[in-house]
């Protein structure tokens, strides 16, 4: 296989460090099979790992670090954290069971209350270069803005749902200006509201010879918007990269923009 920097898009975060925009998330991998579908999505070419404390199978991607001979410096790793008394010794854990020195990117996985208490830890690795990267996750209104009002780092990340049905206009704009990346979860919806199968996006899809997934990732892509789509189809985790080398027409992406509902899928934040 080529060169991953032959084919992939990467972004500079705010402190300077360089982030695969596109990335495969193992959330609901069964710990016991973690390892080896982290093997797997890394011969596939990804090198953005995205896990959390709450999936219980950080240790399976550890084993993935540990088995892969990909270097550690060409790997991203994200893990996410829960905000309480422990958030130290909690990253302590992740850290040996990652098998690891450092975490390229930490966030905090959802508002929990003192938050920003657990985010003055992370930036306390941050400085000790146990983490190289901090932000959030799930966090909107009231809760980001006392983050950002009140941190000494400023987040990198801010980790939502976003697909072409909530494709989060407002933060975009938000946070170009603060110089945060939107990350999307969930960037096809969960195949919600019959999303690949949807005739406006299949339309789009002939056009240019590629799937409805391809088309979505591209949008999002163009936006600056980092993604972790999942799949556990071999070739679809491969299509899932093969979308760089095509542009959307300016029309096609407004036809997209036209598509946004502006409503959760999930019922959580509408």
């Amino acid at each position: 296989m080529k060169g991953v920097r032959e084919f992939m898009k990467f972004v500079t975060l705010n402190n300077g460090v360089e982030m695969p925009i596109v990335g495969y998330g193992v959330y609901r991998v069964a710990p016991e099979e973690t390892k080896d579908h982290v093997l797997e999505v890394l011969d596939a070419g990804y090198r953005l790992i995205d896990t959390a404390q709450q999936y219980r199978n950080e240790a399976g991607v550890g084993e993935a670090i540990a088995e892969t001979d990909i270097p550690r410096g060409e790997l991203f790793i994200t893990t996410k954290v829960m905000s309480n008394e422990r958030v130290a010794e909690s990253l302590e854990a992740s850290l040996e069971r990652l098998q690891t020195d450092y975490i390229d990117l930490v966030l905090i996985h959802w508002v929990m209350g003192d938050d920003l208490a657990t985010y003055r830890v992370l930036e306390d690795y941050v400085r000790a270069g146990k983490i190289r990267a901090i932000g959030l996750s799930n966090f909107y209104g009231d809760a980001f803005d006392e983050i950002v009002s009140n941190c000494e780092i400023m987040p990198a990340v801010n980790q939502q749902e976003t697909h072409v049905f909530y494709q989060n206009k407002d933060l975009q704009e938000q946070y170009k200006e603060l110089g945060i990346y939107l990350e999307a979860w969930a960037p096809f919806g969960a195949g919600r509201e019959n999303m690949f199968e949807n005739p406006i996006l299949a339309g789009i899809a002939e056009k240019y010879d590629r799937s409805v997934a391809q088309v979505i990732l591209n949008f999002l892509i163009s936006k600056d918007i980092i993604v972790i789509p999942k799949s556990s189809n071999p070739d679809r985790m491969r299509e899932n990269l093969d979308v760089f080398d095509f542009e959307l027409e300016a029309e096609d992406v407004q036809t997209i923009e036209a598509m946004d509902r502006g409503e959760s899928l999930f019922d959580w934040f509408s």
